[in-house]
């Protein structure tokens, strides 16, 4: 009865959310009846906790292994670890969905609970585009993709979960990315909202953005550890693919970036206002993007979860109907919406208008690498856009980003002094020169565009600090913390990735037991290979001694057999130390009998992922700070 139980769960999820958007719509239209607009915010809070019981049901019949439930037969099996039965429940389609719409519930009831600076009516009618954000995917669960569904007769056992996805990383990544996608999606009907009752200004501002940080915060993590995930769980030595369906999180992520700027702007100093409305409908717009490129069955890849076409469309309507009525709202009302203060092109303002264009350009770059082979496709064309495209068409536009970002903090408010940037930006123009000619004198011979990261990431690292240059430390904002910290994360990813670009070295090579290579400055011998046994897969397993100045590691890479679904993976085994890593994966035995092994040298390839995670704690630490500054 579990089951059942939270099928009901999710009915009545779907008729509050119902009667939230009837309720909201029946205030706006007749204000002399307070009493509706009273009911809305109980209706959204009672609809977040029982769609939140629906999820819990869910959890439970994963980790009772109830067969007769055909998602747990199809994705699960009595014999996997609990903590894979658990994050299973999220690790398919309908599961995954389901998630997806538990966090919008949530997020829905947080609102109405604590969002008390904007008017009433701006408040009442982001409920119910909320709402009618939620109801579509209501309908899409109960109709296209029922979580609950029976089988009947039950299976003895489950087919298993895909043990590439049988992993921690899968109990961390997607509900990271969900809650930075339902963020985004807070912050498109607060724009819908603010349109519809003619209240685009700064308090509507000062509303949004809590929730705009708080997604860019859950994105940056998500993305950040699915990056490393993929890089040590799929063996092929990289941190990024450009797959469609990471550029499904990028993009969402490149607009959230661009709105949380504007946002900032029409906070603080009320301007940029109908930039800030359309940044939120195109950011839920990407997120809407990825959400049908993953379950559209349009894709193959190790992201995607449905095959299944029709539920493809049912999305695909949905995005239709959100993004074309918001876009169309957008159109009717943005006249109605007051220009705000203007700014000089050399300001603060300026540099974050600048920098929103260079996101927009990188932003419709990765949209058009990512459609054009899908429409191609569609007539018939084969083709495929990879790393190099998109290298060479968003890297020196991510370069100019990088210098705009460390000019736009050192600029002041509506109006600064532009013969005065020089001595300004001395010292981080010093600390480029100095890289850039350290580089280019004693380096091997690198690539341009590794060449030019490196030189901007030192330069970008001075300038993100200097916003602290001459303040009383102890009395600075937690929100300029915040922002130094974040752009100094940036920094350093950027130097992680110029010096993976420039430095890595590679080596495929074959060895018999007791043969050595060297990858790098590592000395590297193959002692053996030997079975491994676990409860839910066997291995063969390489024996490896690594050896840099005189001190040993010792490495234990594997092929690995799982037998529910019966599936061969890789299993690198990777050694970190202070200035990078040395990453070693085993492939098969050749007709020789030499085993082949695959080794990468990575020098500070660890800083990609360290600055991943600066970035989020200096979002964090903004939010923080927003927050302590809010009247209670």
């Amino acid at each position: 009865m579990i089951a059942e139980a939270g099928l009901a769960a999710l009915w009545v999820a779907a008729a509050l959310a119902l009667l939230q958007l009837a309720l909201a719509a029946l205030a706006l239209r007749t204000p002399a009846e307070p009493q509706l607009a009273d009911a809305v915010r109980p209706v959204a809070i009672v609809q977040g906790i029982v769609v939140a019981m629906a999820m819990l049901l869910l959890l439970v019949v994963f980790v009772q292994s109830d067969m007769s439930v055909k998602l747990v037969a199809e994705n699960s099996h009595s014999a996997k670890p609990w903590i894979y039965k658990l994050a299973g429940a999220w690790g398919n389609h309908e599961g995954s969905m389901l998630l997806w719409v538990t966090i919008l519930g949530l997020a829905g009831g947080a609102v109405a609970v604590l969002e008390r600076r904007l008017a009433q009516p701006t408040l009442i009618a982001t409920l119910g585009a909320q709402a009618g954000i939620a109801l579509g995917f209501y309908a899409f669960l109960l109709f296209a993709s029922n979580p609950f569904a029976r089988l009947n007769p039950a299976p003895a056992d489950g087919a298993g979960l895909n043990p590439l996805l049988q992993d921690p990383g899968l109990a961390f990544h997607p509900p990271t990315l969900y809650a930075g996608y339902v963020g985004l999606s807070v912050a498109f009907s607060f724009a819908v909202g603010a349109l519809l009752t003619r209240d685009v200004g700064r308090e509507f501002a000062r509303a949004m953005r809590p929730w705009v940080l708080g997604a860019w915060i859950f994105l940056t993590i998500g993305i950040t550890a699915g990056s490393y995930w993929a890089y040590y769980e799929l063996g092929w030595g990289g941190w990024w693919f450009w797959d469609p369906v990471e550029n499904a999180s990028l993009m969402p992520w490149l607009a959230a970036t661009a709105l949380l700027h504007s946002v900032t702007v029409l906070a603080t100093r009320d301007g940029l206002r109908a930039w800030t409305v359309m940044l939120a409908v195109v950011a839920f717009s990407m997120s809407m993007l990825g959400t049908f490129l993953v379950r559209s069955g349009i894709l193959t890849s190790v992201h995607a979860f449905a095959v299944d076409p029709r539920r493809g469309a049912f999305i695909l309507a949905l995005l239709a109907l959100y993004i074309g009525g918001a876009l169309a709202l957008f159109g009717l009302r943005i006249g109605t919406v007051r220009q705000g203060r203007t700014f000089e092109p050399v300001s603060r303002e300026g540099g974050l208008v600048a920098n929103n264009l260079l996101l927009s350009v990188i932003l419709g770059v990765v949209l058009i690498g990512t459609l054009y082979p899908i429409v191609a496709a569609g007539f018939g064309v084969q083709l495929s856009v990879g790393p190099p495209f998109f290298n060479k068409a968003a890297g020196p536009i991510a370069l100019a980003l990088v210098v705009l970002m460390a000019i736009g903090p050192l600029l002041r408010w509506r109006r600064d002094d532009a013969s005065l940037l020089p001595e300004k930006l001395m010292v981080p123009l010093i600390a480029s020169g100095a890289v850039f000619a350290a580089l280019f004198v004693f380096a091997m011979p690198i690539g341009v565009l590794p060449l030019l990261g490196l030189s901007l990431a030192a330069g970008l690292a001075v300038a993100s600090v200097l916003p602290l240059w001459r303040r009383n430390l102890r009395r600075t904002p937690l929100f300029v913390w915040g922002m130094v910290v974040a752009h100094l994360g940036i920094a350093v990813s950027l130097a992680g990735m110029a010096c993976d670009a420039a430095f890595t070295f590679e080596r495929l090579i074959a060895l018999r037991p007791g043969q050595a290579t060297r990858v790098g400055p590592w000395h590297i011998v193959l002692d053996g290979i030997s079975p491994v046994v676990d409860d839910n897969w066997s291995a063969l397993q390489a024996r490896l001694t690594a050896t840099r100045d005189g001190a040993s590691r010792r490495l234990f890479p594997q092929s690995r057999t799982f037998s529910d679904p019966v599936t061969t993976t890789s299993e690198s085994a990777i050694a970190t130390v202070m200035d990078g890593q040395l990453y070693t994966v085993l492939g098969q035995q050749d007709d020789a009998g030499r085993w082949q092994l695959r080794l990468w040298w990575k020098p500070f390839v660890t800083l990609i992922w360290l600055g991943g995670a600066l970035v989020a704690i200096g979002g964090a630490v903004s939010l923080l700070g927003r927050i302590r500054r809010r009247p209670v």
